[in-house]
């Protein structure tokens, strides 16, 4: 019997995945599209789990909660395995987004290109500073945020990235909301109080630096076994 053939008694449901899981379909999905495009076929889940650090028991897991996908004999048939990926995590389709925000943040961003490539559109940008609005970027002027509930409906946004201030975010979300916007991604450091009926994600740069901090610290930092005095002679 195939180790990568999850069993069928796992949980098929989207809705019952952990966040955990949806953050490692990533990951596999990154690596996949690599493989995917140096023509590789077909991958094992130890393979797979090896390239990112990750047990081969953790990646059958992962991928079970969406139903068999390994074949015996095989693995994982890559090309197969990268659809199905991309449609659950939904970069199978185009999304357009709506940037507000455009100081440095903002303006980084945009100019990302990672967005695009993955099926992430920025179609309108916003500000609500004087000296912003009106400033072009790329193909696009960037529009007071009072406009969004009208650019909303004509460009069909369907997610937002919020890049400003903190004493502003909540304010945004709301208008964001109220605009038809079902999802946001949020680089605000502050906790979002919006109804639950909009998703959100938030990225706080600073708190994943501090984490960053804290590995090395402790890396840095002598253990218990290097303190310890030598023997005596």
């Amino acid at each position: 019997m195939n180790k990568d053939r999850p069993k069928t008694s796992q949980p098929t449901d989207p809705l019952a995945t952990p966040k955990a899981t949806i953050g490692r379909l990533s990951l596999y999905l990154r690596h996949l599209e690599n493989l995917f495009q140096a023509g590789q076929e077909t991958i094992s889940s130890n393979k797979l789990g090896e390239a990112l650090d990750i047990s081969d028991a953790q990646v059958r897991k992962d991928l079970g909660y969406f139903g068999p996908m390994g074949h015996p004999g095989v693995g994982y048939r890559i090309a197969q395995l990268r659809e199905k990926l991309r449609s659950v995590l939904g970069t199978n389709r185009d999304w357009n987004v709506a940037l507000i925000g455009m100081g440095n943040l903002g303006r980084a961003l945009f100019g990302y290109g990672g967005f695009h490539r993955r099926g992430f559109i920025i179609s309108a940008l916003f500000d609500q500073d004087p000296q912003v609005v009106g400033s072009v970027h790329g193909n696009l002027t960037v529009h007071h945020i009072s406009e969004l509930s009208v650019l909303t409906r004509e460009l069909g946004l369907q997610l937002a990235i919020l890049a400003v201030p903190t004493p502003a975010a909540n304010d945004v979300a709301t208008r964001v909301q109220a605009a038809g916007i079902v999802g946001v991604l949020n680089f605000a450091p502050t906790r979002l109080t919006v109804p639950k009926d909009l998703s959100i994600v938030s990225v706080d740069l600073g708190s994943e630096l501090e984490r960053l901090a804290f590995d090395v610290n402790r890396r840095l930092i002598p253990s218990d076994d290097d303190t310890q005095a030598p023997p005596l002679e």
